[in-house]
Order: C-alpha cells, then structure tokens, then sequence
C-alpha cells in the first residue's frame, strides 16, 4: 500500500466514522434551530390556547402588506395611494386569514420538526413560508442573506438528507435507514 492510498483509506473511514456518529446529532440541531424561529414567532401571534392576538392583525396589514414607505416589489393588499384598506376590502380580509394562517403553520411545523415526525414535509412548508417572506413581505437581497438564505439552507438540508436517526419519521418506518 503506497502512502497516499494509506492516507486515502484512512480519511475515507473518518468520514464514515463523522457520518455514521455526527450526522443524527446535526440533523436534530438543525430541525432544532430552524424550528425555534419559526415556533417563536408563531408563540408570538397567540394570547392564549386558540386565542389569536388580535394586534398581530396590525402587523400583517399595516407592516407587511401595507408598510409606510412602501417597499418596492414587495406585496401590497391596500390602496397604493392612501396606504389605507378599505372597510371590508379583500386586501384587509386576505392580510387577516395569512394572519391566523401563519400563526397556526408556525406552531405546527415547527412542533413536527422536534419531533420529527412528516419532518420533509414540514420542512417543505417552512420554506415555502420563507420564500414568501421573501419574495412577497421583504423583496431585497439584505433581508435575504440575513436571516432567510440561513433559514432556506437548514430547511433544503433536512428536505435532501431527512430527519435522521433521532426522529419518529425514522422510527415509525417513514424514513429508511441509510
């Protein structure tokens, strides 16, 4: 065996090895930490067990999808020229349902993520959350690589590699082992 193939073959069982040990924490740490964002910021739209806080209404409409300025490209439910809705409006009517919507997907998928339970498709849907975010709530590219390019590169992570080992989704049969 010459040395460069006897330094190949032992850096091929180190990273067995790492795989074989490293991988199953790595992925809970990432199903663990993209899940905390999300979890707290659907915690945060609730007063309590079914009681949606009503203030968030404000954030929706006003914040996102009607901001004072406006942010070029970004999604915008209110009349353009007074940054006013409607009384009754769809504008004001679709800012509330993604009001309440988010609030449930945020504490829902986030809870499917610890535990690992449908995790793919929980984590097809906190990206597509994301990129909403993104391309509909905050159009540029700083809000992208500060927080939703570290958010988008978790969520791809967990839908190419899974849940890994210390999940349900594994021990239930819905994730084989590698």
């Amino acid at each position: 065996m010459t040395f460069v193939t006897s330094i190949q073959t032992r850096y091929y069982q180190l990273a067995q090895f790492l795989q074989r040990w490293l991988e199953p924490l790595a992925l809970l740490a990432l199903r663990l930490l993209v899940a905390r964002v999300f979890l707290q910021s659907g915690l945060s739209k609730w007063d309590g067990f079914l009681q949606f806080d009503v203030n968030k209404y404000e954030l929706f409409m006003y914040e996102f999808f009607c901001p004072d300025p406006v942010r070029p490209g970004a999604l915008l439910l209110c009349d353009a020229d007074t940054l006013e809705y409607s009384e009754g409006a769809f504008g004001q009517w679709l800012a509330e349902t993604m009001a309440i919507t988010a609030g449930v997907v945020e504490v829902l998928l986030p809870l499917l993520l610890i535990l690992g339970l449908f995790s793919r498709f929980a984590a097809l849907g906190l990206l597509g959350m994301t990129l909403f975010i993104q391309f509909a709530v905050y159009p540029d590219w700083t809000h992208f690589w500060n927080p939703a390019a570290w958010w988008a590169a978790l969520l791809l992570m967990l839908l190419a590699r899974g849940p890994g080992l210390f999940s349900l989704d594994r021990w239930l049969g819905l994730e084989k082992r590698s």
